[in-house]
C-alpha cells in the first residue's frame, strides 16, 4: 500500500474535521489564526476518538498505516489512532507530498505538542528532510530563510506576511538540513525561542552550519526577548518588529558564544569578529571566507 497515499487520505481526512471541531476552531481563532492561513498549510483536526480515522483511511487493519506513523497497535491485536483531540499539522517534503503531521493537544494533555515518529517508515529515504517541512513559501528562493522551532511560529509568521520561515520541529538542524536550506536562499537565520533552549540550539545549529558554509551563503542568528517566541512576538508586535531584528546594528542580532569558554553568559554581540572568536575550533571545517560568510549583522534581504 502506498504510504504517501495513506498521509495524503488522512490529511483529508484532519481537514475535513477540522470544519466540525468548534474547540479547535476556536483555539486557532485565539492564536489569531484565519481561516485562509488554516488552508493554506492543511490544517486539521483529530477527533478525540480511539479509531476515528477508521472512517476516513481505508482498510484501518493494514500494517501500513502502523509503519506510516497513523496508527499504533496495542494489546490484543487492538489497533487506535496516534493523534487524538489535536490541531494537525501536515508535513510536506520538498515535493509537497505530505509525509507526517505534527498535533498540538486541545486543552492540558500531554505531550503537548506530537509528531509523527521519526521511524516511520514514509518519513526515511533522501527527499524526506523530516524536520524541516514546507513552508508554504510565496516565493520559490526568498531573499531569506528563517529557522524556528515549532510549527505554530511557522505558521503565525506566515499570518503576519513573514512567509519564508521553516521549522526543526523540535530536532537539532543538521548539515544536511542546513545545505538544503541554502538550496532554497543564500540567507539562512536561525531565530529560536528567547531562553536556555533556545540559546543551546542556536549553538548546535552553528555548529552544523559550519561546515556547509560557502561563498555567496551568509548564517545569522536572532534571538527574541527572555521568555518569548516567535509566534509571541510577531502577534504581539508584527511583521516590522520581527524584521527589524534582523537588521545591522539591532540587539537582536547575535551570535551564541562557546558555552565552555563563557559559562556566564549563553550569548555575545559583535558581528561577525565575535562569532570567529567564539567557533575557532570549528573555523578548520570552513571553506567559505570567515567574516564573510559568518556576517551575522549583514542586511535583511527581503
Amino acid at each position: 500500500m502506498d504510504l504517501t497515499a495513506i498521509t495524503l487520505e488522512a490529511a483529508k481526512f484532519y481537514r475535513a474535521q477540522l470544519k466540525d471541531a468548534p474547540r479547535a476552531i476556536e483555539y486557532l481563532k485565539e492564536r489569531g489564526l484565519t481561516g485562509a492561513i488554516a488552508a493554506r498549510f492543511g490544517i486539521g483536526y483529530a477527533p478525540d476518538a480511539l479509531a476515528a480515522a477508521r472512517r476516513r483511511v481505508p482498510r484501518y487493519d493494514e500494517p501500513a498505516l502502523e509503519t506510516a506513523g497513523l496508527v499504533i497497535a496495542g494489546d490484543a491485536g487492538k489497533r487506535y489512532d496516534r493523534f487524538r483531540d489535536r490541531i494537525m499539522f501536515p508535513i510536506h517534503d520538498s515535493r509537497g507530498q505530505v509525509i507526517g503531521f505534527g498535533g498540538r493537544v486541545l486543552g492540558d494533555g500531554e505531550p503537548k505538542y506530537l509528531n509523527s515518529p521519526g521511524n516511520a517508515a514514509v518519513l526515511e529515504g533522501p527527499r524526506a528532510l523530516r524536520p524541516l517541512p514546507r513552508a508554504a513559501m510565496r516565493s520559490a528562493r526568498p531573499g531569506a530563510v528563517v529557522v524556528v522551532e515549532g510549527y505554530m511560529d511557522v505558521v503565525a509568521l506566515a499570518q503576519h506576511g513573514v512567509d519564508y520561515a521553516v521549522a526543526t520541529l523540535g530536532t537539532s538542524t543538521t548539515p544536511a538540513h542546513v545545505q538544503k536550506l541554502f538550496r532554497q536562499s543564500d540567507r539562512v537565520i536561525f531565530c529560536f525561542d528567547g531562553d536556555a533552549a533556545g540559546r543551546k540550539a542556536a549553538w548546535r545549529a552553528l555548529e552544523n552550519a559550519l561546515p556547509v558554509l560557502a561563498d555567496g551563503k551568509n548564517a545569522g542568528f536572532m534571538f527574541l526577548p527572555d521568555g518569548e517566541d516567535p509566534d509571541d512576538f510577531v502577534r504581539r508586535r508584527g511583521k516590522a518588529a520581527f524584521e527589524a531584528l534582523g537588521r545591522p546594528g539591532h540587539a537582536g542580532v547575535r551570535v551564541p558564544a562557546d558555552r565552555a569558554l563563557r559559562p556566564a553568559s549563553a550569548d555575545v554581540g559583535g558581528g561577525a569578529a565575535a562569532l570567529v572568536t567564539a567557533a575557532r575550533p570549528y573555523i578548520a571545517a570552513l571553506t567559505a571566507p570567515v567574516l564573510t560568510a559568518l556576517d551575522a549583522s549583514a542586511p535583511w534581504p527581503i
